[in-house]
């Protein structure tokens, strides 16, 4: 088979690289012809260049133009986007179907519903958005970097191509990450059927079983931001008698090391190469993730399952389909911290428990997220797409 991935690198890197570049290492690995359209925010620098980018962002004529003579180079069976935000554009859809080649659509966050991406704003879930056409209430508030002109731009791109029904007519297939994340955006102004949208998790390497006999720390790993559960997860450990290892960088950073100098229970670590923290992950009870927003997925679950490291998560968006209580990890409620902080007790009393969630964290990576399981999920979900083609061409 033959894939042409498109993808428009942040400026920031993110996990949708991480995906792109993993789904791609993994088609090439088994024989498939593989490219890539490659984007990257990087570009926009100067004041023309963010201007070019607005005003291209309802339709890029140079991201098609670069379509048009990539698939007319390499042939592509079927194409993969991964993002198209800024500047791809939804250019990119027009041009494929143009050139009579299908669209399959990863889903990693909202933006298609609401300009915040993350539903989540002022310190909430924030859903006003999601079944309306243009986001006015999300304009007024600036949920897009604090900005009502830049809320606006992004609104107005979506909005439009909502109207024209671009990403209902123009992909033929989306890839939701969870059943959470389907329902989303089947319940939206999208319009979408259940049959447009596939569930496929995301993938991670087999990083090895951790140690049998654990430390008794525990461990959190990410942005260091509000959306992540920060505040609840430092409140949760504040005097506690139980051991926190916290890995990553954000805005949050000065707040957190100022808990640490406070608390010689909680260790700051900063950033880590991946190598530490799988090491981390190998050693620690638990991990720890207390989102507040519908994250879409969350790789370092998936990580940890790996290692047999199991996870106590808060019950909200996808981590609420992916742990499962009593079995891979155990579930609290969202800015609920004396009941994480009751979890984090209970896993140090009940040996047995543990044990059996750390068997259940392995048993979930083997049966659901290995490179070779999503292999078959996304060779299934590109036969069906190159089908429904070929049956649509029948006379």
């Amino acid at each position: 088979m033959r894939v042409l991935f498109i993808h428009n690198f942040y400026q920031i890197a993110g996990g949708e690289d991480t995906v792109f570049r993993a789904e791609k290492a993994l088609l090439e690995e088994r024989g498939h012809a593989v490219e890539a359209l490659l984007f990257d925010n990087d570009a926009i620098q100067s004041t023309k260049d963010k201007l070019l980018t607005g005003l291209r962002g309802l339709y890029n004529p140079v991201s098609a133009t670069l379509l048009r003579q990539k698939i007319q180079a390499f042939r592509p069976d079927l194409i993969h986007i991964h993002n198209f935000f800024p500047l791809a554009s939804p250019s990119v859809f027009y041009e494929a179907d143009r050139q009579g080649v299908p669209v399959v659509l990863t889903l990693h966050n909202y933006r298609l519903l609401c300009p915040s991406a993350f539903l989540y704003h002022d310190g909430q879930i924030y859903e006003a958005n999601v079944h309306c056409i243009f986001p006015i209430d999300g304009i007024r508030k600036g949920v897009y970097r604090d900005s009502r002109m830049q809320t606006a731009n992004l609104g107005i791109i979506t909005g439009m191509h909502k109207l024209l029904g671009t990403f209902r007519k123009k992909v033929s297939r989306f890839i939701a990450l969870t059943e959470f994340g389907k329902q989303k955006f089947l319940d939206s102004s999208l319009h979408l059927s259940p049959e447009q949208i596939a569930v496929k998790p995301n993938f991670t390497e087999d990083l090895g079983l951790g140690y049998e006999e654990r430390e008794p720390y525990f461990l959190f790993v990410g942005r260091l931001s509000e959306e992540k559960g920060i505040d609840n997860l430092l409140q949760a450990f504040r005097a506690a008698p139980f051991p926190l290892k916290i890995i990553g960088d954000g805005p949050l950073r000065s707040k957190v090391e100022a808990v640490a100098a406070e608390n010689p229970q909680l260790e700051y670590l900063g950033f880590q190469e991946k190598s530490q923290v799988i090491e981390a992950m190998k050693q620690c009870t638990a991990l720890l993730f207390p989102s507040l927003w519908y994250e879409t997925m969350g790789m370092t679950i998936l990580e940890a399952f790996s290692t047999g490291t199991p996870a106590i998560a808060s019950r909200i968006g996808g981590p609420a389909d992916i742990v499962v209580n009593e079995y891979n990890g155990l579930h609290f409620e969202p800015h609920d911290w004396q009941q994480l902080r009751a979890h984090v007790d209970r896993l140090l009393q009940e040996k047995t428990l543990l044990k059996k969630m750390q068997a259940g964290a392995r048993e979930s990576y083997e049966r659901h997220y290995t490179p070779e399981r999503n292999y078959q999920q996304l060779i299934r979900i590109y036969e069906d797409v190159l089908a429904e083609k070929k049956a649509l061409a029948r006379p």
